[in-house]
């Protein structure tokens, strides 16, 4: 299998080397956050000399995120575990819903991820290839409110689950739970038994991961919520209980505001490392890594620099003891941004708000062509509608610009470039007379009565139905929109807005072409490019 994986990993380059955050700091170091992104509730595990991560997708498809680094420190976005949700529901944005904070293992030389949604129960997949075919989810639990499930195999072969649980639908908060599972991790054998209550000093307690370490029982749990939490480690000579904890990261005097839901690394030097999330906001939930030690069968995360003795974020660090050939091209293992659309798929960056759907797009004569799909019946705003091509904040600062050709049936059929999130804004087109009248679009989801307000402030009648539109992005989630007829000249255009995160997720970027009518249509928009850079 190892030399299959070799084999494969490197079996199609990255689009675009060019990175807009940079964590390796080429001299032996590296600083935080080691993703700007929004790879949220990270789990990572060492196979051999590759590691492998994945992370939330909620309610985008494809489902379920893997990345790939031979550092812990650049990563490269590889598969996906599923195409789409297998429910009918996921076919419009359900904003918050979908995967939340899978697991990943290895074991009897397949991976297995394990996930959980937050309506319809426990799922998982495996495979022997991480870079290929996943197996199609199976429902290991329907249930209501079970979150954050992670699989557990012990010396004897018996398996196990940990899980939290969600209040909004199971009606329990702060409380952690282990099951007896199959070793084939289809079913549970039972219902399980409460292993710890942090109502008193961990509440929202979520996120466990399961260990063994020095014949140790360890769950790492983060607790006191995703924004303001800290770290927790439990321990138990027995899987069932009882269980002392103690926290082992918190922000103290960093910047790092609560260090939040990640896994345990051991290499094959022995070091130990972890790796958590940053709520940033609009930027989403940053991925992190801290050195991490044993003292007296505890783990010590961070650093200490308080008299607390707990530990705190580090913002730079050195890299992680892989051995020089580990990776030959810190730049090869990147996240891809751009995308010139040369190729037969879309690249890994790019996500849907909703189960993908063929009709919407193809890739031919290198360009995606959007095809001006009518909005559901029922959706008249950008915020529910699921045929808007997204993908992540890649930096705090950075400029985005699409290259476009629109080809509307009439002045029913729009496209255009967006900053989405709870609140959202658009710069987009539609045929006015012979030419393009060009609009300024911004509105708020999740509220009764939500309503998208169209500026007619900005109008540009033009002749040519080519065009270029962009956004820059400052270090405050300011997003100035401007246009281009020869992407030279750029016409910035209203005020600047402010971006915000969506529900559980960052501020995206997204591209898309629609219609408001609920008929079939012919027209549609070519991407010709898309290009991030550093602003």
């Amino acid at each position: 299998m190892n030399t299959r994986l070799n084999q494969q990993r490197h079996r199609s380059k990255p689009r675009s080397n060019a990175s807009v955050w940079q964590a390796d700091l080429g001299d032996g170091h590296y600083r935080n956050p080691i993703i700007h992104a929004d790879y949220s509730d990270p789990d990572v595990i060492r196979v051999g000399e590759d590691f492998y991560m994945v992370a939330s997708s909620f309610n985008m498809s494809p489902c379920l995120p893997v990345l790939h680094s031979k550092d812990l420190v650049n990563w490269r976005l590889i598969n996906n575990v599923s195409e789409t949700m297998p429910f009918a529901k996921y076919d419009l944005p359900r904003h918050g819903e979908g995967v939340w904070a899978p697991s990943i293992r290895f074991h009897e030389g397949l991976f297995w991820v394990f996930f959980a949604t937050p309506d319809e129960g426990v799922f998982m997949s495996t495979t022997d290839d991480p870079f290929g075919l996943w197996s199609p989810l199976q429902l290991v639990k329907a249930c209501k409110g079970w979150i954050d499930p992670c699989p557990f195999w012990d010396d004897d072969g018996q398996a196990y689950l940990v899980h939290a649980f969600a209040k909004s639908r199971a009606g329990i908060k702060s409380k952690l739970q282990i099951c007896s599972m199959k070793p084939d991790g289809t079913a549970l054998l039972d219902e399980g038994i409460y292993v710890f209550d942090g109502h008193d000093h961990h509440p929202t307690i979520e996120g466990p991961k399961l260990y063994k370490h020095n014949g140790l029982y360890y769950i790492f749990a983060p607790a006191g919520g995703v924004t303001t939490g800290w770290q927790t480690v439990l321990r138990s000579k027995s899987i069932d209980g009882p269980y002392e904890d103690g926290v082992v990261l918190h922000q103290g005097h960093s910047n790092t505001n609560g260090p939040h839901q990640g896994a345990w690394v051991m290499l094959e030097s022995g070091e130990s490392w972890f790796v958590h999330f940053q709520d940033k906001g609009a930027y989403g939930r940053i991925t992190h890594l801290q050195p991490m030690r044993w003292e007296n069968d505890w783990p010590v995360i961070g650093q200490r620099t308080n008299k607390q003795e707990i530990g705190e974020p580090v913002e730079r660090w050195k890299k992680p003891s892989v051995g020089e050939e580990a990776i030959d091209n810190p730049s090869f293992m990147s996240i891809d941004t751009s995308d010139d659309f040369k190729a037969t798929t879309l690249g890994r960056q790019w996500q849907w708000r909703a189960n993908v759907k063929k009709e919407w797009y193809t890739l031919t004569e290198q360009r995606l062509r959007l095809y001006a799909y009518p909005q559901p019946q029922g959706i008249s705003t950008l915020y529910d509608t699921p045929q808007i091509l997204t993908q992540k904040f890649p930096a705090p600062a950075f400029t985005a610009t699409a290259s476009i050709s629109f080809y509307p049936q009439d002045d029913q059929d729009y496209a255009g470039l967006m900053i989405c999130g709870q609140s959202y804004a658009s710069i987009m087109v539609r045929q006015l007379g012979n030419g393009v009248q060009l609009l300024i679009c911004e509105g708020a989801g999740g509220h009764p009565g939500e309503k998208v307000v169209e500026s007619q402030r900005v109008i540009a009648h033009v002749n040519s139905f080519t065009f270029y539109l962009r956004v820059k992005v400052d270090d405050q989630a300011r997003c100035h929109f401007s246009y281009s007829l020869d992407d030279q000249a750029y016409k910035l255009v209203d005020q600047p807005f402010r971006a915000t995160p969506g529900k559980w997720v960052g501020a995206q970027l997204g591209m898309f072409a629609l219609s408001k009518l609920n008929v079939p249509r012919s027209g549609y928009a070519d991407v010709h490019w898309f290009k991030v850079s550093k602003s």
